[in-house]
C-alpha cells in the first residue's frame, strides 16, 4: 500500500509540474517580471494535496523547466518556492484554504518579492529601482492564482473530486 501511494504523489506531482508550466504560457509582464498566475494555483493546489514538501519541489521543478524552456525567469525560483513552502505549512497546521490561499500570497508576494531582488542583481546582472520594486508584480500574479485555486477547489470539493486527489497525499 505505501509503494502504491508513492506512486500515487509521485504522478499527482508531475501532473501538477506540466501544468504550472503548460500554464506559464498564460502570463503577463508587470515592472520586469513575468507573471504566470497559474504557478500560483499550482502551489495551493500541491500545499491542499500533498503538502509543503512536494509543494516547493514541483515549484522549484516547474521554475527549472520554465527557465530551460525559455519562458521563463530566474525570478521564478524564489516566488514560486517561497510562496509554495509557505501555503503548504499553513494548510498542514490548519486545514483551511482561505487562510492557505492568503499564505500563499504573501509568501509569494511579500517574502518571494524581497528574494527576488538579490536574485535580480546578481544573478541576472540587472538594476532594479529597489529592494520592493517586485512586490506589486509578485502580488499581482499571486492574489488572481490565488482567487483561481479558491475557486477550482472549492468547485471541486463539491463535486467529490478533491477526496480523490487527496488519496494521493
Amino acid at each position: 500500500m505505501e509503494q502504491k501511494n508513492a506512486t500515487r504523489k509521485l504522478v499527482l506531482a508531475g501532473v501538477l509540474t506540466a501544468l504550472a508550466v503548460v500554464g506559464s504560457m498564460i502570463s503577463f509582464p508587470v515592472a520586469g517580471s513575468k507573471c504566470a498566475p497559474v504557478q500560483h494555483m499550482v502551489n495551493i493546489l500541491a500545499a491542499v494535496t500533498l503538502g509543503p514538501g512536494w509543494g516547493v519541489g514541483i515549484a522549484f521543478c516547474a521554475s527549472l523547466l520554465r527557465n530551460v524552456m525559455g519562458i521563463g525567469s530566474i525570478l521564478a525560483f524564489p516566488g514560486s518556492m517561497a510562496g509554495a513552502l509557505c501555503c503548504g505549512i499553513v494548510y498542514m497546521v490548519c486545514r483551511r484554504l482561505g487562510v492557505t490561499c492568503f499564505a500563499e500570497v504573501f509568501g509569494t508576494g511579500i517574502l518571494g518579492a524581497l528574494a527576488a531582488y538579490p536574485a535580480a542583481k546578481f544573478l541576472m546582472g540587472m538594476e532594479p529601482a529597489g529592494l520592493f520594486v517586485y512586490i506589486v508584480p509578485f502580488l499581482i500574479s499571486t492574489v488572481v492564482g490565488s482567487i483561481l485555486a479558491f475557486l477550482l477547489i472549492t468547485i471541486l470539493e463539491k463535486g467529490g473530486a478533491m477526496k480523490l486527489l487527496k488519496v494521493a497525499g
